[in-house]
């Protein structure tokens, strides 16, 4: 057929448009607004087409055997089916469950960046089908902040608060003197946003604050873990240190005097039992800069000279979302709010405090004046959830008690997992102890676009589109445009979108006129779009109809007026402008928290040690701490068989950073493959050698697609690098139960012998 237009289309990583030729996806250009359009975009055109699920499938132990728990999920054959019996055994084994053990045994368990659409959003999809159904438990939270979620909501009253209403770049880069920024300020992160983002703005900010003269310093064990061209002061701390540190810059600035005692006294709760913490009273322990560096190894006198510093000019203090990733994950930032609270500048332009600066793109870009509409849901009549972290948890120990945030909840019995946009093999820890509780349900039912993990385990597969493949909204959460993202390529094979999916399974359960509201794809579309045209209205706005919208693929919101400053109504008047916190106040002592008498969450930021730490008993074993980031050339696990992501592998392996003393006593090489390993599970990974990491540190990143050497072991190996084969599944702490899979011990040696192929990109044998 030719070359056609390029189609408008976008991703978590950037809107851009798409060429084809005769039928096939052949290149994509950023969008031409896009100052500094991210390299992930090099993963699209050669990422998409591997391994994919191309006809509705079924496991044949489940098929012969029917639903119950079953050893063979992840190691059995598969045999396809047509649309019409997949949808109607699905259908008819949601009913068995639901009428035998109610709506909270099913799991509705989409989470994942599936796609960057509006309406084509899983998480949407399916709870708004499960809301039809009379409800099912869901999750709450992410694993990528919910111990902050937590932490914020109790200290500031609001988590979405801070994150939309963070103080702009803009403001940061004018008028900030001194950033400090705990787990650095990695540039990889900070290109996505779910739901897309059109202009990657965050490095032009950086470097003009840089030109005026703002320092940046960096606590990280990784000395890249910013830009080398903003010449920041990196400060190598250990791994879970953090808290340490701040509460050490806290003792200096109140045994110097440095401390904003006005703005303690009009905007704070529980400043006198913070500080006697702080400086021992409590405990007998001052948190002075020497007891900081044996928890740290930063010298006493970079932290005083540090504090002399914060207090002395306009300081923005940062912790990014991969400090809370960890046991006591709710400590850092809690910490940091303490830290800022006691320097006085909190509501001020480029002073105070930002929570995932460094984290996405959205985090300190200004907010849009209007938002776009989302999917309406349905409410779900069960109320019953759990924390998102906490799935395998709910899947072995069915009706045992937790605690969650000042609740004693039980977890349910979820007899069927339905899975739609996502997959926890790149999300959840501890892997082995994953699949032991996949195995663990009657049926499992997964709508993908690719034969991922979660894919293999399921008893059903349904073949999904991916975004490329039908026509969808793309709107990121602070981005400030709308781009209409076009149908580029067919769907390979039988695939459906993931309404088409669940509209079909709706009918069969009589709720299908509800579920589409009679309405085609496009017609949701349009409603959407007219939506958002009448809030423009409202606004003072105007935007063309929908089907010049559609031709021209984007339109640019209007901004809100005026400077983006975290909390300065409150600032100015505490009384006018309160917080959501139980005082009204920045409560840097939580009654509410203190109340719920939680050993490891206690009524203050404290310093709490980890059990995944270099002076835990099990370092001896496993004497290398390692730390589990996101990664550099994917998002999460998407599109990990694309060129950009595959340029970045050692000899097909995910690489490990290792600090050449630490390979040098392992006799290990650059480019050799190393067994990474502890007592959970153990992986193949490529050695990179590399100075930017502190002795004792390595570095692996999540996202690699999980391919283990035989998948009927019980403890099989990783052949192509996944890290949560050996990250622990426990709880941030009982207040957030969030994701603690950033840090992690090991050991790692070299590898001997021939090196096993890498399947995870191909399709399984069917029949």
């Amino acid at each position: 057929m030719g070359m056609v237009a390029p189609a408008w289309h976008s991703s978590h990583w950037g809107a851009y448009t798409a060429d084809v030729e005769r039928g096939r996806l052949v290149g994509v250009a950023p969008h031409p607004a896009d100052p500094a359009p991210s390299e992930l975009l090099g993963n699209i055109v050669s990422g998409n087409g591997r391994a994919r699920v191309t006809r509705p499938m079924a496991r044949r132990g489940w098929l012969d055997d029917g639903p119950g728990t079953d050893g063979r999920r992840g190691a059995d054959d598969w045999v396809a089916l047509s649309w019409d019996e997949a949808l109607d055994r699905v259908a008819a084994e949601l009913r068995r469950v639901i009428d035998e053990h109610g709506n909270e045994s099913v799991y509705a368990g989409s989470y994942g960046w599936a796609s960057a659409g509006r309406f084509h959003h899983p998480q949407s999809q399916l709870r708004r089908f499960y809301g039809l159904l009379g409800g099912a438990t869901t999750s709450v939270g992410t694993y990528s902040n919910h111990a902050a979620e937590l932490a914020l909501k109790h200290v500031v009253g609001s988590a979405e608060d801070v994150w939309r209403g963070a103080t702009s770049w803009e403001v940061i880069a004018r008028d900030t003197e001194l950033l400090v920024s705990f787990g650095g300020l990695p540039r990889k992160n900070m290109s996505v946003v779910p739901g897309g983002v059109t202009r990657h703005t965050i490095p032009g900010h950086l470097a003009a604050g840089r030109r005026r003269g703002m320092e940046i310093v960096v606590v990280s064990p990784i000395a890249d873990d910013v830009d080398s061209g903003l010449d920041a002061t990196w400060l190598a701390a250990r791994p879970g240190s953090d808290v340490a540190v701040m509460l050490a810059l806290c003792h200096v600035l109140v045994a110097e005097g440095l401390h904003d005692r006005d703005f303690l006294a009009r905007c704070c709760a529980g400043v006198e039992r913070f500080l006697a913490y702080v400086l021992g009273d409590a405990d007998g322990m001052p948190k002075t800069p020497e007891w900081a560096h044996d928890r740290s190894g930063i010298r006493a006198g970079e932290l005083r000279a540090l504090a002399r510093r914060m207090a002395s000019r306009r300081t923005m203090v940062n912790t990014t979302w991969s400090l809370q990733r960890a046991e006591h994950g709710e400590q850092p930032v809690w910490a940091s709010i303490a830290l800022a609270a006691l320097l006085g500048q909190i509501g001020l332009p480029g002073g105070g405090f930002g929570n995932g600066y460094g984290s996405m793109a959205d985090v300190g870009a200004t907010m849009s004046a209007v938002r776009v509409p989302a999917l309406p849901s349905r409410p779900d009549p069960t109320g019953s959830t759990i924390p998102v972290a906490r799935f395998a948890d709910m899947l072995l120990h069915p009706g045992q008690p937790y605690d969650f945030d000042g609740e004693r909840r039980t977890y349910p019995h979820a007899r069927l997992v339905h899975w739609a946009g996502g997959n926890p093999f790149h999300h959840h820890q501890d892997l082995n102890r994953l699949r032991r509780a996949l195995a663990r349900t009657d049926t499992i039912v997964v709508q993908e676009p690719h034969w991922t993990a979660m894919a293999r385990h399921a008893d059903v597969v349904f073949p999904a589109s991916t975004t490329l493949e039908r026509e969808d909204l793309a709107a990121g959460r602070n981005d400030g445009w709308v781009v209409a993202m076009h149908k580029v390529v067919d769907p390979p094979g039988e695939a459906r979108s993931d309404h088409a999916i669940l509209a079909g399974l709706a009918d069969r359960l009589g709720v299908g006129a509800e579920f589409t509201e009679s309405r085609s794809e496009r017609a949701w579309l349009a409603d959407l779009y007219e939506r958002l045209v009448r809030r423009l209205e409202r606004f003072g706005a105007s935007a063309p109809g929908f089907d010049v919208f559609w031709r021209e693929g984007a339109l640019e919101l209007p901004e809100r007026e005026g400077d983006q400053v975290l909390l300065a109504d409150f600032r100015a008047d505490p009384e006018t402008h309160p917080l959501g916190t139980p005082s009204g106040r920045l409560e840097l002592y939580s009654e509410t928290v203190a109340d719920f008498g939680y050993d490891d969450a206690p009524g203050h930021a404290a310093w709490l040690e980890s059990g995944e730490s270099p002076s835990s008993p099990r370092a001896e074993r496993f004497p290398l701490l390692l730390i589990a980031n996101n990664p550099a050339r994917r998002l999460h696990s998407q599109l990990d068989a694309g060129d950009h992501s595959q340029a970045g592998k050692v000899q097909g392996r995910e690489p490990i950073r290792l600090h050449p003393a630490d390979a040098a006593g392992r006799g290990i090489a650059d480019g050799d493959v190393v067994r990474v390993f502890n007592d959970r599970g153990e992986c193949l990974a490529g050695a990179v050698l590399d100075g930017a990491l502190s002795p004792g540190i390595a570095q692996l990143s999540t996202g690699a697609w999980y391919d283990p050497l035989d998948p009927a072991d019980e403890r099989p190996l990783c052949v192509h690098g996944n890290v949560n084969v050996l990250t622990r599944d426990v709880g941030t702490s009982r207040l957030a139960q969030g994701c603690t899979g950033q840090t992690v011990l090991v050991d790692v040696a070299r590898h001997e012998g021939p090196l096993p192929p890498i399947r995870a990109y191909e399709a399984p044998d069917t029949s």
